[in-house]
């Protein structure tokens, strides 16, 4: 019987070449350590939003001439707390997501508080939440811009307006590659017959 080619003295090398490669993607956690770290900014600038909220609601007096209404100032400070919030679920979904498709499986042993979407994440379910949670967070930008349209230039209106479009196109193509990727050639071909 030939020796195997497989156990020959050649294939140490390539094995544990293969090891290092894959022990590599351990270099991404201080990367997702460093996105802990700006969750922790955010909570930050949340509280000093909230405070801001508050301040304008009981502890200013009626506003001076020629500034905006107490109603517009405290609905563009919610709007800056909502958009706190969703770039921080932004975070989130990017530093579990992420660390548990690239780098170790997260084994929270059925823990009551695991998010749903955990399970099934991937790659390119990743690619899509991510997507459709910056549109979210594109959302609130363009409506603060149109809360302050009068003061706002037309053009800078047009490219936020713009821009936003551009994101929610982006989401619907790679939602629908992802669609496409999902489904298995036999059934792609009999759903095109």
């Amino acid at each position: 019987m030939p020796p195997n080619p497989a156990f020959g003295p050649g294939t140490a090398r390539p094995k544990s070449l293969g090891y290092l490669m894959f022990a590599s993607r351990w270099l991404q956690v201080p990367l997702y350590l460093g996105l802990i770290v700006a969750q922790a900014v955010y909570v930050y600038q949340f509280a000093l939003e909230l405070w801001h909220l508050i301040e304008t609601v009981f502890l200013h007096a009626a506003p001076v001439a020629g500034t905006p209404s107490r109603e517009v100032v405290v609905m563009l400070t919610v709007l800056a707390l909502i958009d706190v919030v969703m770039i921080s679920n932004l975070l989130i979904m990017v530093i579990i997501g992420g660390y548990e498709t690239f780098v170790s499986r997260i084994d929270l042993n059925d823990h009551p508080d695991e998010p749903e979407w955990l399970s099934h994440v991937n790659a390119n379910v990743l690619k899509v939440k991510l997507a459709t949670a910056i549109i979210g967070i594109s959302s609130v930008h363009l409506l603060q811009t149109f809360i302050r349209a009068q003061t706002t230039p037309n053009d800078k209106i047009m490219w936020q307006t713009v821009m936003h479009l551009a994101f929610v196109v982006s989401a619907i193509g790679l939602a629908y590659i992802d669609r496409l990727l999902a489904t298995s050639p036999a059934e792609h071909t009999r759903s095109h017959l």
